[in-house]
Order: C-alpha cells, then structure tokens, then sequence
C-alpha cells in the first residue's frame, strides 16, 4: 500500500497542518504585538527624551544662556542610543546642535523636520504624536515643538510675540539598532521555539497514531487477509476497550463462526456421495416394494381366473384317485396291483401339490375385507408354534421363546398373520437340515410390534436376498416346492400395513424381521 494512501500518514499529515496553522497565527500574532510594543516602547523613550531637552534647556533659553543650552545638548548627545540633538528657530535656521557645524544653517520645507506640518495646507496648530516621528534605515527622528508660552513674550531678553503659536522645533535622532536587535531576535527565538514545538507535537502524534491506530489497523488487515486466503481459523491478539478492540472482538467472534460453517459444509460435502447412496437405496427398496405390490397384483388377478377353471377338476382328480387306491388295496392279492397303485399315489400327490399351488393363488385372490380385531401376538405366535410343533420334532428344532412385551395388543387378522409365521418356520425347518435352534422374539419398537424368527441355517446368498419375496422364486426343489411361501408372507404383511424383510444374514444363520403397526389406519391415513 502507498504512504499517501495510509490512514496513519492522512492523519499525520492533517495533525501537522493544524499544528502548522495554529503556531503560524500564534507566531504572527506574538512577533506582530512584540515589534508593535517596542516600537511604541521606542518612540515614546524618543518623546521622553526630547522632553527632557525641551525642559532642561527652557530655563537657559528663558536667560538667554546659550552656553547654557549647548551644555545641556551636548551632556544629553552622550547618551547611549542618541545620534543627534537639532533645536531649530521658527525662521528655520539651526539655533543648536550637537553637532556645532550645523549651527546656524538653514533647512527647506521639504525637510522632514519641516514637511511633517507645512505638507498639511493648512498648515495645522497640532499634529498627532506619529506624526512627528520618522524612521529609517535603523535611525528615528522625532520632531517635538515649542509652543509660545507667557514666560516666553514677557521675557526680558528677547520678546515673541503674543501672537506667535510656534518658537522652534526640536529635533532628536535616536537609534533603533537595540530595539530592532530585540525584534529581531524575539521573531528567531519565537520561529525557532515554534518549529521545535512543531516537530515535537508531530513526532509525539506519529507515534501515538502509529501505536494506537496504525498497529490495530495492521492487524486488522492482517485478520481480513487471512480469511480472505482461506484462513478461516485465524484470531486477532488485539484487547483493548475502544471501537477498534471492539471490532478485533466483533472479528474473532465472526472467524468462529465461518470456520464452524466451513466445517460443516465440508463435512455435509464430504458426506454427500453417501448420503446420495443411502437415499438411492432407499428409493430402491421402495421401488423394489412397488414391484412387489405390482407382481403380486397382477399374480392376484391371474390366480382369481386360474383357480376357479382348476380348482374343481383337481378335486375330483384327487377324490376319484385315493378311491380307486382303497378299493385296490381291498383285494386279496395287492401285490398284483402294486404297480397300478403306485402310479396312483403317484396320480394323488401331484394333484395334491396342484391343490396347494391353487390353494396359495388363491391368496392372493382374495378381495374380501379383512377383519382386524384386537389380538395378543404372544398368542399368535404361540398357536403357530403348537402347530408346527411336531414339524419341529421330526427335524430336531428346539424352539427358544423371547417375549420381551406380556400383553403386546395389535389389530390384525390372526388366522393370516398365525399363516405368515407358519410359513416363515417353514422355510427356516428347510434350510437346518441338521437341526438346531430357532429363535423367535418380540418387542415393540416405538408404535410397531415387531416379530424376529432367527434360524442357524446356512443363511441366504446377496446377489438373491432381493429376490426372496418374488412369487414361485426358490432356491430348494423346484418340482416339490411352488415358491409362494414368502410371497405369501409378503402378501399377508403388506395387507397389514407392515414390513417384512431380512435384517440379517451369514453363513450363521438369517434373522427375518417383521414389522406391523399396533394401531391400523384407515384409508384417509388416520388411526381407526
């Protein structure tokens, strides 16, 4: 930054200024009144003087002494400072002098002994005091009359007239060198004092500007700088209780608070990437569950026709097959049909695992108002459990109960959500071939009760996880197994208003959440 262009040099240079015009009207006006004064002190030392004279010699000239006179003129030309004595007569000739060749010559009008009144037409009685005095060249001349008096025209020795105003004129020359050396030197002792003093005050301001207002400026400049370079941490070392402490405060207080901003949109910048992720898996899952509802929409609609044209027919497939088997196995000699009544059984388990795949279609069919009641979930799980019971005992399940709530009350339909968990235990028995353990466990998470079945099978693999809901996927044997068991589940809980998925799963075993709102909510999205 350039000089000129600091606050601390326009201060300076506006301090020096006033300073500048201040002592430069105190020095005018003090100089001006000393020479003033001495000049007056000057001229009024002359009048005196030239009184004196005109007192001291009345006498003698009254008498007529000039011996007298001259005596008195030449004692009072010793003085110091006196150049000259001239006593002039009104005829204009030099009566006496200090100088003796000057007697008795005669002066012009135009001498300024002279032209002080005889300039002036006419020519005044009384001139003011200076009037009668003139200087030049380090010399003051002062012209003091004498006036006729009564003891003048009634003396004996020469008589004036009575009507004459003026007898002579005395002329003193007096020097000016002392009182122009005191002016003199009083207007250098003054200039000298005032640039001292000037200089001083100018330096004494510079300093306090600089230590008072040009440090804290600095290090305000220097704080703004560095926020400016990114510095955003930075704090000014600057206490003090006047406006710029106050504003090294301020700044302190406005640097904290940018750099907790900074930090905090760096880290939501940070951040972002995942967020987004987490969003776009979200929005998966819900996507995903949209085209969950939809197959299953559309399986609905396909069941409601299927069912109808197959259901029918395989009953009486299977009724008529198991009849013919009782009435071969009557016979006396069933080894004879063996074969026949091997095909047969062979006849009613197909048309039986046909029933089953109608029978899960129809789930999906029904377009009946559910019933919710009121119902205990300890209970249901309960009832599931006694009807899977020997199920469990063939396959060597030991079932483990966690009722963490006693009287945890849902609105459900108990005979379909009793169907999910069954099928849920199902596939769990399915994939512990070598038995174990099964966990079920119920708590209530905020308005939901939740239902958690872990197993110790194998778990699932996570390129399927996604896949597990779709209805007839499977991974067991597709000739056996329809793959409408979890759809089912799937099914059910949606109807709810819940959510079923996998929480977890490894090579441990897999946990499967489900989640139903304790209260249902009606078509408006209120609680009924």
């Amino acid at each position: 930054m350039k000089i000129y262009n600091r606050l601390g040099s326009r201060l300076s240079f506006l301090f020096a200024s006033i300073f500048l015009f201040i002592m430069g009207i105190y020095a005018y006006y003090n100089i001006t009144t000393v020479k003033t004064n001495l000049s007056h002190a000057c001229m009024q030392n002359a009048y005196n003087i030239s009184d004196v004279i005109k007192k001291s010699t009345r006498y003698g000239m009254l008498i007529n002494s000039k011996e007298h006179v001259t005596q008195i003129i030449k004692t009072i030309a010793t003085e110091e400072g006196v150049i000259g004595i001239k006593i002039f007569n009104k005829e204009g000739y030099v009566s006496y002098s200090s100088d003796p060749n000057e007697i008795g010559t005669k002066v012009e009008l135009e001498h300024y002994a002279c032209n002080s009144c005889h300039s002036i037409k006419p020519t005044p009685e009384n001139l003011p005091f200076e009037k009668l005095i003139n200087k030049s060249d380090g010399v003051l001349t002062l012209i003091n009359p004498i006036i006729n008096e009564k003891s003048c025209y009634d003396a004996d020795c020469h008589a004036h007239k009575q009507t004459d105003k003026l007898l002579g004129i005395i002329s003193l020359q007096v020097s000016t060198e002392i009182v122009d050396n005191i002016v003199n030197s009083t207007t250098n002792n003054t200039l000298v004092g005032i640039l001292i003093t000037f200089c001083s005050l100018v330096v004494l301001s510079m300093l306090m500007i600089r230590f008072f207002i040009n440090k804290p400026i600095k290090k305000l400049y220097t704080g703004i700088n560095e926020i400016a370079n990114g510095n955003l941490d930075y704090k000014i070392e600057y206490q003090s209780d006047d406006e710029l402490g106050l504003m090294a405060k301020k700044f302190n207080e406005m640097s904290e608070k940018l750099n907790a901003a900074y930090t905090e949109i760096k880290d939501w910048n940070e951040n972002l990437n995942k967020k987004i992720e987490q969003k776009n898996n979200e929005l998966k899952n819900i996507y995903e569950q949209i085209v969950q509802v939809e197959k299953l929409a559309s399986l609905g609609k396909l069941s409601a026709t299927v069912a109808h044209e197959l259901n029918n027919p395989l009953e009486g497939i299977l009724t008529y097959t198991k009849l013919l088997i009782k009435k071969l196995e009557r016979f006396n000699e069933p080894e004879k049909f063996k074969d026949f009544i091997n095909i047969l059984t062979l006849i009613s388990d197909e048309s039986a695992r046909c029933g089953r795949i109608v029978k899960d279609l129809l789930q999906f069919a029904h377009k009946e108002e559910t019933n919710f009641i009121p119902c205990n979930v300890n209970e249901i799980a309960d009832k599931a459990v006694n009807l899977m019971s020997h199920h469990f005992q063939i396959n060597n399940i030991n079932i483990v109960k966690d009722y963490r709530e006693e009287n945890l009350t849902i609105e459900c339909d108990p005979q379909r959500i009793e169907q999910a968990l069954i099928a849920v235990l199902v596939n769990s028995v399915e994939a512990m071939n070598q038995g174990g353990e099964i966990k079920i466990s119920i708590s209530k998470e905020m308005d939901n009760a939740v239902i958690r079945i872990t197993d110790q099978g194998s778990g699932i693999a996570p390129e399927i996880i996604h896949q597990i809901f779709d209805p007839f996927f499977t991974t067991k044997n597709k000739v056996k197994d329809t793959g409408l068991g979890l759809s089912v589940v799937y099914g059910i809980v949606q109807q709810h208003h819940g959510r079923v998925f996998v929480e977890d799963t490894s090579i441990r075993g897999t946990t499967i959440k489900i989640s139903l709102p304790i209260k249902q909510k009606n078509q408006n999205g209120k609680e009924k």
